[in-house]
């Protein structure tokens, strides 16, 4: 579990006019429709809670490692009006059974999650089918801005609570056959420039059933 308390401690200041600006529409859009049982994967100290006020019939579990980040999460929850309950956990070791949410969403989560992968994996377990996977990540650039991102990212990993910043998070989701993809953009504007956002919606796709899953096994004794 990680514990970095100058980077909680200095987080919410630094990204106070970013949260004000240029991310609202995009957690805005994260949880626009959302209903039902909601996982926030890595929730840091509650960025998104604001934005849950605004939904009637969700019910939310935060997961946040950060100690610092996480007693910060709990004074958010406290302070809102949105059914949220903020418990320590990992990503990559969540502690619900299959398919508990009807969606899980993460906001520049899987940067700083040691593996990601096996934290996709982890969020495919937790949903039922049918269910969404809403992300909004920084990845790493093209060009020239990706190889600056390479040379920049052991720094960047030190200074910055763990945070990977040439992460190609975008291939990974949008590679992974157990989602469909709702939607997806890329945003290379004037912040793109330097650190390209990615935003998106996954659906989870139908698990196999017992009925099928036996039909593949009696096909493959066939074969052999």
């Amino acid at each position: 579990m990680s514990d970095n308390p100058l980077v909680a401690g200095l987080y919410d200041p630094v990204m106070a006019i970013p949260e004000r600006t240029v991310l609202r529409p995009h957690r805005e859009a994260l949880v626009a429709d959302l209903d039902g049982d909601v996982l926030d994967l890595g929730a840091g100290t509650g960025a998104m809670f604001p934005y849950f006020e605004s939904l009637d019939s969700v019910c939310v579990e935060a997961v946040e490692p950060d100690p610092g980040m996480r007693r910060q999460a709990v004074e958010q929850a406290e302070e809102s009006s949105a059914d949220i309950t903020v418990v320590a956990g990992d990503a990559q070791d969540l502690p619900y059974d299959d398919g508990t949410f009807d969606a899980v969403v993460a906001s520049f989560a899987l940067c700083t999650i040691p593996d990601h992968e096996r934290a996709l994996d982890e969020v495919t377990r937790v949903l039922r089918d049918g269910g969404e996977f809403r992300f909004l990540e920084h990845v790493r650039g093209d060009g020239v801005g990706g190889r600056v991102h390479d040379l920049l990212a052991p720094a960047w990993h030190a200074v910055a609570g763990g945070c990977h910043l040439n992460r190609e998070t975008d291939r990974l989701l949008l590679g992974d056959d157990r989602f469909r993809a709702v939607s997806f953009e890329r945003n290379e504007g004037l912040a793109g420039a330097v650190l390209p956002v990615v935003r998106g919606r996954l659906e989870r796709r139908r698990r196999p059933g017992l009925k099928r899953m036996l039909g593949e096994v009696v096909s493959a004794r066939h074969t052999d």
